[in-house]
C-alpha cells in the first residue's frame, strides 16, 4: 500500500498553518500600530480654566469659524466655553478685555472675553491649547460654568 500521499498531505496542512499564522500575527500587528499614536502626539483634550483654539458657532448659530474660546467646562463629549474675540462691543453685557497675548494671536490684537453667551463645542472641534488663563480672571469667571 503506497502512504506517500499522507506526506504529502501533511505537508500542505502544516505549510497552510503556518500561512494562517503568519497572516493573523502580520494583521495584528497593523490594527495595533495604527491604534497607538507616535510618541508626544497623544490626544490632549481641554480642560476648564485653558484656552484653545476650536471651531466655535457664529453668534446666530449657523456655521462654526476657528476663534479663541475659554473653557468653562469638560461634560462627556462637549464643552461649555465662552467665546473670545478681538472686536470690543460695548453694547453688550458681559464683555471682559483681556490681557495682552493671552491667546497667541499673530497680529497681537486685544482681545475680549463674552461672557453674555456661553457655547457646547464638541471636543473634536478644539484644535490647539494657547495656554491657561490667569487665576484671577478664573476666579471672576468661574461662576459661569454653572
Amino acid at each position: 500500500m503506497d502512504t506517500s500521499w499522507w506526506l504529502a498531505l501533511a505537508a500542505v496542512v502544516l505549510l497552510a498553518l503556518v500561512a494562517t499564522l503568519v497572516d493573523g500575527w502580520g494583521r495584528g500587528q497593523r490594527r495595533r500600530r495604527a491604534a497607538t499614536r507616535p510618541p508626544g502626539r497623544a490626544r490632549v483634550h481641554p480642560r476648564p480654566a485653558e484656552i484653545w483654539w476650536a471651531s466655535v458657532p457664529y453668534r446666530d448659530r449657523s456655521g462654526g469659524k476657528d476663534g479663541p474660546c475659554l473653557v468653562l467646562t469638560v461634560h462627556g463629549d462637549s464643552a461649555t466655553v465662552a467665546k473670545i474675540t478681538s472686536r470690543y462691543h460695548d453694547d453688550r453685557a458681559g464683555v471682559i478685555p483681556l490681557p495682552p497675548g493671552t491667546v497667541a494671536d499673530a497680529q497681537g490684537r486685544p482681545s475680549f472675553l463674552e461672557t453674555d453667551e456661553l457655547w457646547d463645542v464638541p471636543l473634536w472641534h478644539f484644535r490647539r491649547r494657547v495656554g491657561v488663563v490667569d487665576p484671577a480672571l478664573w476666579d471672576q469667571v468661574r461662576y459661569l460654568a454653572g
